[in-house]
């Protein structure tokens, strides 16, 4: 008998996307598309003040127009309709679901609306009158650490926040400090060391900006006057963050709160956290109204009350040896969570520990600390805390090489970490680990020496002025710490009526390629055709916790997981008898059908099992961070036109190590979207804040970069497997937004001689520093060194 050809492997190829076929003929239906029987349409009344305390509420019984609005026709629901707690859970309770008596941030929802007509909604939203008292606001870092000054002496006026416990204070949700070795800094190390250099960088907020907006339909079954169930379908990433927010606002347990992930236009981390939000407030319409509602954000009201990336400002103090190996450092990272905790202490948390960057340092103290502000929450958005922390260390590498007297690349090349060195965190790098390699392939791609040579010698007298620059830095996969062993991630299994593997999992596509690659993985497991194994929509009442879909963990936890569960479904069929080594696709299929028809059902289930050799200390900070880390060098050119004083990505070359690539043209997708979403950062989408309130929501006047703005993006991967990974993946949707931002500006002071610590750098900032007109000394535009003045003294030889 003829030996059964082997099949090809399906990692490492690009099959169709799963959903890729109804997306194109417009046969997948989102949120907006979905109608139920009887369905009212809700809407939320919001705060106009950033602070202060609820007097009064007036319905009046005419609209703006003077047309008379029937309250009877309308759904309301306030606090005191609550059936559970007042509060949205992420991490602590502060975050209330309604306001019911005080406001900390603009927009904060007091009133939730439902009626049988959408058009009537706005109207009536501007018919509710709320009188306030109102109180002085916090709306900046600054503001914040001056209200926790003044506590100190009394005066808590500008106290918005209290903490409780676990690394919080005044205005103050959470602190890090993390010790290199657990070994403060020796005295004798600044008093020995050639140079002390100092910087201050600050980044800002940054908006999601997904295609489609938050949106979702709840139903409540109601008797005897209780809430029995509560079913709530919508867009989102992370299922079971909304099953818990409804166990509490709802008192009931997780088996009595369904929630359904439809389609999603796009998340970026926006909807991680915020669907808890509104799918609450539908199910509480739904509640009353003993009807399906949906709740669906305008684009105006999704950029105004939604979660934003957390602006930041970090502090470094380093001191470095003559040849400038760095000897110790002491960072300061703080970030402006907003009103309330959301996620603020893991993206701070995560943010800390990439502070450092891929750097050896023999002394290192990193302080961090989330503020509140009376601005609407920050929460998640893509590289969560890393590219803000990453941004300051890259330029501050640039600014100690300028110091120095060596180049940027030198100075990165004295300092990196290598395979069986620690981390900050003490954690040993045992995977191969070649920062010098990969640094000499990026800016070989990107003909970086020639050009800067060019660059510096065709500057001077030129009106555009041209650049070259680059960042090194690393990410790391999976939840920080000991988050992996917390959540204790399920994946299932089961064979359908066909004898086709189904995959049971919560984790959701969104357009990053969810489905596709857990595919990839089961199918090149089983060893059949991609087409042959199947993904279940994300429904709590169906799939089993696999773990929100964030933080750089669905292809390489995840995906070891569905590899792990593959091999037990193997293992079952190939051990039962039903099935003999080296099956064909369509022996696997009756094999499969065979086992059902005599035992009912297969499914096999797999949980998470943190290596032996990983370990986290929550209460010293320190250990095994991440169970791997993806490396990477970003290249950037820019041209600075000195008539506009406008800064454009000319061109772009982004190099990553990230284990095994399992879908090149979907991680090729990943690297050109997050470059694009970092350059944005750099360069355009700056949200104007006006009284703790977002001024610019619109796309008219939030400025993001289009294909016309956008220069060629060369995605380059070095593939080194790492066993904690399905075929050797790490993550990789996190890692390009990290590097663009700083590899811009370090480009930019080539070009302009200027070191800008500020993001996004607009015209007019660089108008103001060029012209002088910002305080500081007029710059000659010609003066191609780098700009050195925040060295603090040379001391020793």
């Amino acid at each position: 008998m003829a030996k059964t050809e082997a099949p090809k492997p399906i990692l490492g190829t690009s099959p169709l996307r799963k959903e890729g076929v109804a997306k194109v003929l417009g046969a997948t239906r989102y949120i907006d598309d979905i109608a139920l029987d009887g369905m009212l349409f809700g809407a939320t009344v919001r705060a106009s003040i950033a602070r202060g305390r609820i007097l009064d509420i007036q319905f009046e019984q005419k609209d703006d127009l003077g047309n008379p609005i029937d309250w009877s026709k309308f759904t309301i629901v306030t606090a005191n309709d609550i059936p559970g707690e007042n509060t949205i859970v992420h991490l602590t309770k502060d975050h209330p679901c309604l306001a019911a008596e005080f406001i900390n941030h603009p927009e904060e929802p007091i009133l939730l609306l439902a009626h049988r007509e959408k058009a009537m909604l706005p109207a009536a939203v501007a018919a509710v009158k709320i009188t306030y008292e109102e109180w002085p606001g916090v709306f900046t870092i600054e503001d914040s650490e001056a209200g926790i000054e003044r506590a100190k002496a009394g005066d808590e006026t500008g106290v918005i926040w209290r903490g409780h416990g676990h690394g919080g204070g005044n205005n103050t949700f959470k602190t890090y400090c993390m010790l290199k070795d657990q070994t403060e800094i020796p005295e004798s190390v600044w008093a020995e060391a050639a140079y002390i250099v100092e910087g201050e960088y600050r980044t800002g907020a940054q908006e999601q900006l997904y295609i489609e907006n938050n949106g979702v339909i709840a139903e409540c079954v109601v008797a005897d006057e209780a809430v029995q169930e509560v079913t709530v379908q919508g867009s989102m990433q992370c299922p079971f963050y909304l099953v818990h927010a409804l166990e509490l606002v709802f008192n009931l347990p997780a088996d009595r709160c369904r929630v359904i992930q439809v389609e999603t236009g796009g998340a970026f981390g926006g909807k991680e956290d915020f669907p808890s939000v509104i799918g609450s407030h539908a199910a509480l319409l739904a509640m009353k109204s003993g009807r399906p509602v949906k709740m669906t954000y305008d684009r105006a009201e999704d950029m105004v009350a939604t979660t934003k990336r957390h602006p930041s400002r970090t502090r470094h103090r380093t001191a470095v040896a003559k040849d400038g190996r760095l000897l110790a450092g002491e960072i300061e990272f703080v970030i402006d969570g907003g009103a309330y905790a959301t996620l603020s202490p893991v993206v701070l948390s995560r943010g800390v520990i990439h502070s450092p960057g891929p750097y050896d340092w023999p002394y290192l103290r990193v302080d961090g600390r989330a503020v509140a502000t009376n601005v609407a929450p920050h929460g998640a958005f893509r590289g969560f805390g890393a590219p803000q922390s990453i941004f300051a260390v890259e330029r501050h590498m640039d600014k100690i090489a300028g110091v120095v007297g060596i180049t940027p690349e030198e100075m990165r090349r004295r300092n990196f970490l290598k395979s069986g060195e620690k981390t900050a965190t003490g954690q040993h790098l045992s995977d191969p680990v070649d920062l010098q390699g990969l640094l000499t392939r990026a800016l070989r791609e990107a003909d970086y020496h020639r050009k800067r040579e060019e660059f510096a010698r065709t500057n001077v007298g030129a009106v555009v002025k041209r650049g070259i620059g680059f960042a090194s830095f690393f990410h790391g996969s999976g939840f920080t710490g000991s988050g992996e062993r917390r959540l204790n991630s399920l994946v299932e299994i089961e064979l359908n009526a066909e004898g086709m593997p189904n995959i049971l999992v919560s984790s959701t596509e969104f357009g990053q390629g969810t489905n596709t690659i857990l595919c990839q993985v089961a199918a090149q497991t089983l060893k059949i055709p991609y087409d042959d194994v199947l993904i279940a929509q994300p429904d709590t009442y169906r799939v089993p916790n696999s773990g929100p879909t964030v933080a750089s963990r669905t292809a390489m936890i995840v995906g070891k997981l569905v590899e792990r569960a593959a091999e037990q479904l193997c293992v079952t069929l190939v051990g039962s008898g039903f099935l003999a080594e080296g099956y064909t696709g369509e022996e696997f299929k009756d094999g499969a059908k065979r086992y059902l028809a005599a035992n009912g059902a297969l499914k096999a289930s797999v949980r998470y099992q943190a290596p032996a050799d990983i370990f986290w200390d929550d209460e010293q900070y320190r250990g095994d961070a991440y169970p791997a880390y993806a490396w990477a060098v970003y290249v950037a050119e820019v041209a600075v036109d000195t008539r506009t004083y406008q800064a454009t990505v000319t061109d772009f070359h982004a190099l990553q190590e990230v284990g095994k690539v399992l879908h090149p043209k979907l991680a090729a997708g990943q690297i050109e979207g997050g470059v694009a979403q970092g350059i944005g950062y750099a360069l355009y989408e700056k949200c104007v804040w006006q009284n703790g309130r977002m001024a610019n929501n619109q796309m008219t006047n939030y400025i993001m970069p289009t294909s016309a703005d956008l220069p060629p993006i060369h995605a380059h991967f070095e593939e080194v497997p790492s066993i904690h990974g399905p075929g050797g993946a790490k993550g990789i949707g996190e890692l390009p937004m990290d590097g663009p931002a700083p590899a811009i500006l370090n480009a930019i002071e080539q070009a302009t001689g200027i070191a800008f610590g500020e993001i996004p750098l607009l015209p007019e900032d660089i108008f103001a520093r060029m012209t002088g007109t910002d305080g500081a000394e007029k710059l000659n535009p010609d003066v191609m060194e780098p700009a050195i003045a925040a060295a603090v003294g040379e001391v020793g030889d």
